[in-house]
Order: C-alpha cells, then structure tokens, then sequence
C-alpha cells in the first residue's frame, strides 16, 4: 500500500502556493476538470484568484486561460504554472540580502509607519523594502517566482514566517495590530531572511516542479480582457473553451485590497490599508453594480467558449448572491439546462474567513450544461 510520500507530487506541493483561502480546494477542482472536460480542452477562469482552476487543468493536460485583477493572486497564479529555478531563486534573494545593506534603502526602511517596526525586524524590514525596489515582478520570471515566495511568507505565524504575529490569509489594519501586539507583549522575529527563505525554497523544490499544459493567467479587469481573447478566438489562434470554471466575488463579504493591504504595499502600493472603491477590488456592496458586473462578464466570457461548453459556478449561498448569480447565469445562458448543489460549509471560505453576517450557509455550485 502507498504510504504518504507517494502522493507528494510536483503538483499536489505547488498546488497550495499561497495563502489558503480559494473557494476551489485541489481535490475538488481536480474533480470538475476531470468530469466536465477532455484533455486538450480549453478552460476558462475570468475570476481567476491564486489559479486553483487554472492549476488544476494545466496539470491535467488541458490548456487553461485565466484572468485576475488582484496582483497577488496573479503573481500566485503563474508562479505554480512556471516557476523559475531553485537556483536562480536563491541567487536573486542573496542579490536582494547584498542590496538590503546599502544607506537608501536603510533610511527608506527606517521611514515606514510605525506599523512596520512593530511587524518586521530591521534586517527583515531592510530585505522587504530591496525586494520592493528591484524585483521587477512584471516582467521577469525569476523575479516574479521570487517575488510570490516573498508574499507567500509575508505574514503569517510568528517565526513561521517575516512578520509579527497575524494571519497569513488577511492583513490586519496597522492600529488594530499594533494594540493586539501590545496586549500580548509581542515582538516581530529576529530572522535572516536569506537562511529562511534558503530552508523554504528547498522543501518548495524537493520534489520538483510540475509539469503543466501550455496556460496562461493575464493581470486585468476581465471586462476588458475577455474581448480581447473572444477576438483570439474567432482568429483560430485560440480554441474555444469547452469548461468556464470560476468562483467570483461574494456579494459585501470582503475587500481584497483592504484585506491584502501588506502584499500590496510590496508590489508598489501606499504603506496603509487604504480601502478601495473600484468595483472589482472593493467589497461589491453595491447591488446594482454587483449585478451588472456578473452579467457583464458572463456575457463576455461566453464569446470564448464553445457552444456545448459546461459552466461551472460556486458562489456564497447567502440569498442574495446566490440568485444574482442564478440570474445572470440564466440570462447570458438560456439554452442550457441549470443544476444547483448545495456545500456547506468544511473548511475556509470567503464566508468563513472573512465574515458571513450570522449566514454560515457555505457554498454553492451552479452547473449549466446543455440540454
């Protein structure tokens, strides 16, 4: 009988690169790959978080396209399909240690907000502020895979990771952080972040890198994106996808960029939880804008797929969202039947995690497929 280490994969390490709060846990996304596409099909994820979908279909030998707003999620999402070498990982996070001693970035760490010092040792804070300055994330492959281990650690567990006590899954607001640590007498970590990340990069890579289909995740708004894939499309350039495969934002459950505020700030963001109003990285508490945004990219996203194609949808089960989402659904698909199956609630979920308003109905998954 196969012990542990026989299910410990390429695939099934990398998979769960990221904070753990998607709506599609491995197994299940494995699961709807399997059942509702052939290989060599084409799935599509307009919403596409930490690219759980993408992951999941890349390494089933499908090809997968997936679309994030959020930079953390995307920087997530391709780093499990292409990660760099462990070599030259390790190489770049010594060059970021060497650049972290020079005087500029030693006043630039020493400028932060209080929040900082109370988070971060110097040496560690002086590490994130070189990482900020020269990892050009957006361009290069190794700097992106560099930079995702870096947000991987950000916060999280004391010792287990740079900062100061916090989740790994949400950064608390500066204030709240600073009582909190008060209260409790807490310090951030003495660590140097080079060894740390030298242990983590070798358990990341122990067991090799998976082997993915040839995907893609692009950083953008899908309501521009999507039209631009439609054209693609019609081109033969690519195929039309014969599984959507998403999970989109929860109805007035969470702010992403309120609550990945920190990650943010590495990527080139303000020092702050600033809270956002634009519709897609706010908390959608606005329902008639909440209701156009499905509508609208359901619509677009039907332009690249197949006529026979299965959409496969988990949402909040809390009323509202829920029916909004079975409305736009059935507008921008009327010739496909609807199933609907209820998830409770098993483990992290947007509602859970982030606040369910004495809701805890967990998750529901909406199946059209033709008739």
């Amino acid at each position: 009988m196969a012990g542990p280490a026989a299910y410990d994969t390429p695939a099934r390490r990398w998979a769960g690169f990221g904070p753990y709060y998607a709506m599609f846990p491995t197994e299940f996304a494995d699961q709807v790959i399997r059942k509702h596409s052939d290989e060599g099909d084409l799935v599509l994820d307009p919403f596409a978080g930490r690219g759980t979908s993408i992951f999941s279909a890349a390494t089933q030998k499908r090809r997968a396209v997936g679309i994030e707003i959020s930079p953390v999620g995307f920087l997530y999402a391709r780093t499990k399909l292409r990660p760099a070498e462990k070599e030259l990982i390790q190489q770049r996070i010594k060059a970021i240690g060497r650049k972290a001693a020079s005087r500029t970035i030693a006043e630039a760490a020493s400028d932060l907000p209080e929040f900082f010092t109370r988070c971060f040792s110097v040496n560690v804070r002086r590490f994130l502020v070189s990482a900020r300055r020269h990892l050009a994330w957006r361009s290069s492959s190794i700097d992106r895979t560099t930079m995702a281990m870096i947000l991987v650690y950000l916060h999280g567990k004391r010792g287990a990771a740079l900062s100061n006590q916090m989740r790994q899954t949400k950064s608390m607001s500066p204030d709240y952080a600073i009582r909190w640590w008060d209260e409790r007498g807490l310090s951030p970590p003495e660590l140097d972040p080079v060894a740390f990340f030298d242990s983590r990069l070798n358990w990341r890579y122990a067991r090799g890198t998976p082997d993915c289909e040839q995907s893609s995740v692009y950083l953008g708004n899908s309501l521009q994106l999507l039209p631009r894939l439609a054209l693609r499309t019609k081109r033969g350039d690519l195929p039309k996808a014969k599984l959507l495969f998403t999970s989109p934002p929860y109805y007035g459950v969470t702010n992403y960029h309120y609550d990945q505020w920190l990650r943010l700030w590495l990527l080139g963001g303000p020092p702050g939880a600033e809270r956002s109003g634009n519709g897609r990285c706010g908390k959608f508490e606005h329902r008639e804008n909440y209701k156009a945004l499905l509508e609208q990219i359901f619509r677009h996203a039907k332009g690249v797929m197949h006529r026979d194609a299965v959409v496969y949808v988990r949402t909040d089960a809390r009323k509202f969202t829920r029916d909004t989402t079975i409305d736009a659904l059935r507008r921008t698909f009327p010739a496909k039947s609807l199933s609907i199956r209820r998830r409770p609630i098993e483990g992290p979920s947007q509602t859970h995690l982030f606040g369910d308003f004495g809701e805890r109905v967990g998750e529901v998954d909406l199946v059209l497929q033709p008739k």
